[in-house]
């Protein structure tokens, strides 16, 4: 964490993990109208003049769709087309930022320097260089508008405001994220919280969950192909922008493959917190191991806990998945934006 923001954080109250999180000790879960430290996200910064040729080569999604006033979803993934990642990517005055959980940053960062042979390009941990708020609600709009007065109106729109950023995530909440150098981002906190409700983390990972959008972590590595993971309703995916490590499996699964599983949402009563990596079980699977794999958990309190996972598309309709073997039933839904027909 910027340490100067976490010496801000602290004189307002919040206690700083041994990950570098901020927590506030009363805060609730969730608010009507909710600001979040995001300092759980880090950053990657990618510049050079090679730079969008070579991560067009990396990621699943189309770089050059990537500008000044619009953000993408995308992943990067093995030869297998398996999922080692996935982050949002926008550009800052020339500058790509990857966005995504600080325990996979390390990971990724090294794995596409592997990659860079000869390319001119320079990959950095830029986590410290801003600071992320989030702001949630559908007073959002409302009171970030005397501080952004061109407001992000779309999903994954960016508008700036001096050194100040704000994209528009998706989601059946209107929420945004932004991000900025400290010395402006200390009188907005302030500015906002007048108004909204301090909350942490948990917060903005159950809002993520709600609105059906994965976070793989170190325990869901190489776990899924990307559309698995629905990062094709994500407009993660583009099938047009031709050759990137582990494209032809990504192609073969659209085109000629028929998909077995799907992310969806859950609800589940259980003593023992899922964990990213999780199996559930199914009696109808015709798996040798699992139906399925959680990929996020959040706890609601009184042992209830919301999770997004990835599961068997027969054993979504049959209806009876379980944490375990033996283990209590999910309560299963699909995400927000549906699923083709057909």
């Amino acid at each position: 964490m910027n340490e100067l923001w976490q010496a801000f954080l602290q004189k307002r109250s919040a206690n700083i993990d041994e990950l570098g999180q901020a927590r506030f000790p009363d805060a609730p879960l969730t608010a009507p109208l909710a600001l979040c430290d995001l300092s759980h996200l880090g950053l990657i910064s990618v510049t050079g003049k090679d730079a969008v040729t070579f991560l067009q080569g990396q990621f699943t999604n189309d770089i050059r769709q990537v500008s000044a006033t619009h953000s993408q979803m995308s992943s990067h993934c093995t030869p297998k087309g398996r999922m080692l990642a996935n982050f949002r990517v926008f550009d800052l005055d020339g500058t790509y930022y990857l966005q995504l959980p600080r325990s996979q940053l390390d990971m990724l960062l090294k794995r596409l320097r592997m990659y860079v042979l000869r390319a001119q390009v320079t990959l950095s941990d830029a986590s410290d260089e801003f600071v992320t708020l989030g702001l949630s609600g559908e007073r959002a709009p409302e009171c970030l508008a005397p501080h952004f007065p061109a407001l992000a109106g779309q999903v994954n729109q960016v508008a700036r405001q001096g050194e100040q950023t704000l994209i528009l995530l998706a989601g059946p909440t209107p929420r945004f994220m932004i991000l900025g150098p400290s010395s402006g981002m200390t009188p907005l906190w302030d500015a906002l919280a007048h108004r909204a409700t301090i909350v942490n983390a948990a917060h903005w990972t159950l809002l993520d969950i709600r609105a059906g959008i994965p976070n793989l972590q170190p325990g869901t590595r190489e776990a899924f192909v990307p559309q698995m993971a629905n990062l094709q309703l994500l407009d993660g995916i583009s099938f047009t922008k031709g050759c990137y490590t582990g494209q032809e499996i990504v192609a073969r699964m659209q085109y000629l493959g028929k998909l077995k599983r799907r992310l969806y949402l859950g609800e589940v009563t259980t003593k023992h917190a899922p964990q990213p990596g999780d199996g559930v079980f199914s009696p109808i699977s015709d798996s040798a191991q699992t139906a399925g794999t959680i990929v996020e958990s959040c706890a609601l309190g009184d042992d209830r806990y919301e999770v997004s996972l990835v599961v068997e598309i027969a054993a979504f309709e049959d209806g009876r998945v379980a944490l375990a073997g033996s283990g209590p039933l999910l309560k299963l839904r699909e995400p927000p934006y549906g699923f083709p027909s057909g």
